[in-house]
């Protein structure tokens, strides 16, 4: 067996099991894909993939085992790599993080100008996407950490640990009715046309449900994946927006007033993902004890290790 093969496999269900996707993605040939795979399974004895013809589609019982073995193997070859680059240079490489518009926008620039000035060597990278795709950036290993709202919990293969609670607020010009509310109520927010995320994005899913109990059809007029669109509409007259209570700037949104709304929409918990049995390098760390103090090396471990956590994702 040899390192190529299993890259060739793991790329494979990767790909749906497209092998011209798996040759693109590892810059290969087709027929070499093809080879390499035939050559691993005839070493195993079996096969672990399901064919139609000429055409891989699925993975047979085995398969399905041996997969999980390829996806440990290949994960400790990298965490030997990640470790060996550590004692070689501490303080040089690269930092790939996925995250959402949201906090790229507004969580992260503070932290990243903190981190450059401590580790000036190191490359970062941002990958941005809906919640869905970051986890997938994470768990591909095409990130090393993932930072989003919603779905990072619900993936087995990611270690999760909170970095902050946050709430929504409602946007509105400072000319509207609604501007000198003090305790805005879910009626008054109900009867406005609504600006705000698309579903997948920044807390919406808690939107959703705080109509749903009320057997309310929220009047959505646009949805949008950016803060800065859902504010520009608003500025607009277009409806009033609820956004992410980060996203609001009072020194630079001076036209809008910013409700709060967490009494009505409840409480959101910002993530990070970490790859199961994944090695974070020193300055990644770092990066997560940048964003929350809390993230130590120690706690980093112990949550690998599977330590309890309650409904919040707060250890025990």
């Amino acid at each position: 067996m040899n390192l190529h093969q299993l890259r060739y496999v793991r790329e494979a269900v990767r790909q749906n099991f497209n092998l011209t996707a798996v040759a693109n993605a590892l810059y290969t040939s087709q027929p070499g894909v093809s080879k390499a795979i035939i050559e691993f399974e005839d070493e195993l004895g079996f096969q672990i993939f399901v064919r139609r013809g000429k055409r891989i589609i699925g993975l047979t019982p085995p398969g399905e085992m041996v997969i999980g073995s390829v996806e440990r193997v290949l994960m400790e070859i990298e965490n030997l790599r990640r470790i060996a680059d550590d004692f070689a240079a501490q303080d040089h490489g690269t930092l790939v993080i996925a995250t959402t518009a949201t906090q790229a926008r507004y969580t992260l620039p503070k932290v990243i100008a903190q981190f450059k000035e401590i580790f000036p060597g190191v490359r970062l990278k941002l990958l941005q996407g809906d919640p869905g795709h970051v986890a997938q950036y994470v768990t591909h290993g095409r990130a090393d950490i993932g930072i989003a709202t919603e779905i990072l919990a619900e993936q087995p293969e990611l270690v999760t640990l909170p970095l902050f609670q946050w709430r929504h607020v409602v946007l509105v010009p400072r000319t509207h009715a609604l501007a000198e509310v003090e305790h805005l109520n879910f009626e008054q927010v109900a009867a406005q046309p609504l600006i705000t995320y698309e579903h997948t994005f920044s807390g919406r899913p808690k939107i959703d449900a705080a109509f749903s109990r009320r057997g309310v059809e929220p009047q959505i007029v646009l949805e949008a994946i950016d803060s800065d669109v859902i504010k520009t509409y608003v500025e607009l007259g277009l409806g009033i927006g609820i956004i992410a209570e980060m996203a609001f700037d009072p020194v630079r949104d001076t036209s809008l007033v910013a409700l709060p709304a967490g009494h009505l929409f409840g409480d959101n918990v910002l993530r990070v993902g970490i790859r199961q049995g994944s090695y974070l390098r020193d300055y990644a760390v770092k990066f997560l004890h940048l964003l929350s103090p809390a993230l130590t090396r120690a706690r980093i471990e112990s949550a690998m290790r599977k330590a309890p956590t309650d409904d919040n994702g707060y250890e025990l």
